[in-house]
């Protein structure tokens, strides 16, 4: 299978946008509260959407399906982007990297119970090797630290969970465009209650910060959602995409040397390593064990 037409190029797309949100977003935090910047990002997302939807000529969802969209925009984007911005503000960046990394366990969990996914030895040892790497990237030469912002990450995390859940439904009627646009169309609508907090900080903020915020609302929420959808529209278990998460603390940690000069050290690098293997491991792993098993047989049926 060429890697186009798999879920792994959709996959690292949207995790590599994503990633530019941690940077960005407490790059904006200094000027804007959790809410606004909330919906500020998304009526960005909107509006770069709608133009996708006239030129492309989007069909309308069918009635008796915006609930899941609704559905998916109030946990997806509502419930996640409050609760993720709040938890960047009150918790250190490498606290808030290990309890979002929590997403795809939570998300393997969700889906062994309600769409029966199993998932093997080799794939729950892979998410145990890649967490591993999140803590010794974040933790190595850190603190852990406890306080409100952790109980709004996990709240983040599971809701980013939950909406993983309700796009691999919605894949099997609607376009990953589809999705994403009508998804974030409800969460921008949800989180219009907060245009009038956002218009007052929008007046003392620097001109800078508005070039952020189209970051974010065009990166890591427009194309980032589509190409996620994208992902799920093309492999049969959502563990294998949501796996993916995994990367994002190591990633960040990249994007954060780029952008805002944080420092690139050994934890980084180490941690990165380990990631990077569990996350090949989970692909690939069932694969290596099946061919040195086969091996192993072939070996001892030997004279």
């Amino acid at each position: 299978m060429k890697l186009k037409d798999s879920f792994h190029l959709y996959a690292i797309i949207t995790i590599l946008s994503w990633s530019l949100s941690y940077v960005f977003t407490r790059m904006t935090l200094h000027y804007f509260s959790a809410f606004s910047l909330g919906f500020l990002r998304f009526f960005v997302a909107s509006c770069s959407l709608v133009v996708l939807a006239i030129l492309f000529k989007m069909k309308m969802p069918k009635k008796v399906d915006l609930k899941w969209f609704f559905a998916a925009g109030a946990v997806g984007f509502f419930i996640f982007v409050i609760a993720f911005n709040k938890g960047c503000k009150t918790v250190t960046s490498s606290t808030s990297s290990v309890v979002i990394a929590t997403a795809p366990v939570i998300t393997a969990l969700l889906s062994r119970l309600i769409y029966k996914e199993r998932l093997s030895f080799v794939k729950w040892a892979a998410i145990a090797i890649e967490f591993i790497g999140v803590v010794v990237l974040t933790l190595m030469d850190g603190i852990f630290t406890i306080n409100i912002g952790l109980i709004w990450l996990l709240l983040a995390a599971t809701a980013l969970s939950f909406y993983n859940l309700l796009q691999r439904n919605l894949t099997k009627t609607y376009s990953a465009l589809q999705i994403s646009t009508y998804s974030i169309f409800a969460g921008t609508m949800m989180l219009a209650v907060f245009l009038p907090v956002s218009l007052k900080e929008v007046q003392s903020a620097p001109p800078i910060q508005f070039l952020y915020i189209a970051i974010l609302g065009i990166f890591p929420s427009a194309i980032a959602y589509v190409a996620w959808a994208r992902a799920f529209a093309k492999t049969e278990q959502i563990s294998a995409v949501s796996n993916y998460m995994f990367l994002t603390p190591f990633f960040a940690s990249l994007l954060g040397f780029v952008f805002a000069n944080e420092k690139l050290d050994l934890p980084t690098i180490v941690g990165g390593t380990i990631i990077l293997f569990g996350v090949l491991v989970f692909n690939f792993g069932e694969n290596w064990y099946a061919r040195l098993s086969k091996k192993h047989n072939e070996t001892e049926v030997l004279p």
